[in-house]
């Protein structure tokens, strides 16, 4: 592990998020066991503003903490770059205007929008799939030991881009949701969240708990028992609850995300009558993101407030953190991280990237074999990954016809005539955050 000095550098891209104050506390609270000396903090032009309150309150937060590390804001991303130990990447092309108008646009063609789901997560993976792999060109010649760890959406799909289409092998893409169904199957047994393994098996955002152990006794269809008879929630999706034969007979706990495919025709009204009422989740994360860095800006402030809660993705810092922590140090633990299957799930090719779990070492993460995947869930997985991998190399290449057949073939598209239509209007309304795509022949049209 190469060090700057006598600690760490540690580059953020998209450190104006309202979440990197919570990292820096992550930071904090492990510095004895991984000195950081220099955290970068990464932003474009556009989000000057909030790049400089958020230094403003990590300094403080530093301050407080009489812990030694230097914090530098910067718009070069190279000069961040340059001999990094760790790289995180926490950005989002376009801001919250663009995720708007992927949530929105869906809409008028019967369609759910969503930016991990559906033509919203494929147009964020087209905008954000060639800046991250510009991130890992620009690694591979400025910290070529470093290793890049991704929150940014589409998580799973990020990874999927450079570890298949660049040299880059020095990424892993972290989601808050698996830590967040261990700690809720942790609660719902009324039992510490060490005593529990949690075997997740899936894709980003698209996980299934498939066995959980509590002191190495399998209470898997204790805990699916609980939750399908509403005695205690675990990961119950957003509309309502799943169905109690449903649940029981498929005996595994689905991420919430699940009810983007299990409950379309739920979600599907509910997000129009929020768009039409307080808006999409755009809107409501816009509002959120005003009133938070209203409270950062507060000089008195020294801490993350309770209301970046309410901003969601909680237990990102813990799980990004805990995942340097652990290469750093070897710790030889198990998290549940986005890397190449590598045998781990057996139908499935070694190169697709899957999300589950994984020792964690100096040398990267090594992926637990999970055997087959059920029959049960072995359907959507499966349709996920070839969507994912036709949209990667649409992503890289700019060719209209693969992104033509990603959009069809992705589970919540009704048909080619719709995805054409929601294709043609996103390709255009984000045109200046898709220079790999030709869009002449649109506007001739």
């Amino acid at each position: 592990m190469s060090i700057v000095k006598d600690g760490l550098k540690i580059a953020i891209i998209g450190a104006g998020s309202g979440y990197t104050p919570e990292i820096v506390e992550g930071f904090i609270k492990t510095y004895h066991q991984m000195p950081v000396k220099e955290l970068w903090f990464v932003d474009i032009e556009e989000g000057r503003e909030k790049l400089e309150v958020v230094t403003s309150l990590s300094n403080r937060i530093v301050k407080k903490s009489n812990k030694p590390i230097h914090i530098i804001s910067t718009f070069n991303r190279k000069e961040a770059l340059k001999e990094a130990d760790f790289v995180l990447t926490q950005f989002r092309v376009g801001q919250l205007t663009a995720r708007e108008k992927d949530e929105n646009i869906p809409l008028k063609y019967e369609t759910i929008g969503q930016e991990t789901n559906g033509p919203g997560e494929l147009f964020k993976a087209f905008r954000t799939i060639p800046v991250m792999i510009d991130i890992a060109n620009e690694m591979s010649e400025l910290c070529p030991k470093a290793w890049l760890i991704n929150f940014a959406n589409p998580a799973g799909m990020l990874s999927e881009a450079v570890l298949n289409h660049t040299s880059w092998k020095r990424i892993v893409s972290i989601c808050n949701g698996p830590l967040l169904i261990k700690q809720r199957s942790a609660n719902a047994l009324g039992v510490a969240i060490e005593r529990l393994f949690v075997e997740i098996v899936g894709l980003n955002h698209l996980v299934f708990a498939k066995r959980i152990l509590l002191d190495g006794k399998d209470v898997t269809s204790n805990v699916v028992k609980m939750v399908a008879e509403g005695v205690k929630p675990v990961d119950n999706p957003g509309v309502s609850d799943w169905d109690k034969d449903f649940l029981l007979g498929l005996n595994m706990i689905p991420m919430s995300y699940l009810e983007y495919y299990w409950k379309s025709k739920e979600v599907l009204e509910h997000e129009k009558h929020a768009a039409a009422n307080e808006g999409s989740r755009a809107v409501v994360a816009k509002s959120l993101e005003k009133k938070l860095f209203e409270v950062y800006r507060d000089e008195t402030l020294s801490e993350t407030p309770e209301i970046l809660k309410s901003r969601g993705g909680s237990g990102y810092s813990e799980a990004a953190c805990g995942l340097i922590y652990s290469l750093y140090n070897d710790q030889q633990d198990i998290q549940t991280v986005n890397v190449q299957n590598n045998g781990a799930i057996k139908n499935l090719s070694d190169d697709a990237v899957v999300e589950v779990n994984c020792i964690i070492t100096n040398n990267g993460p090594i992926p637990l074999s999970t055997g087959e995947l059920p029959a049960s869930i072995n359907g959507i997985i499966q349709a996920m990954k070839s969507y994912e991998q036709v949209a990667c190399e649409a992503a890289v290449s700019g060719n209209y016809q693969r992104a033509m057949v990603a959009m069809t073939i992705n589970p919540l598209v009704s048909g080619d005539r719709e995805a054409k239509a929601m294709l043609n209007e996103l390709l255009l309304v984000h045109e200046e955050f898709l220079p790999q795509f030709d869009l002449q022949h649109l506007k001739e049209d």
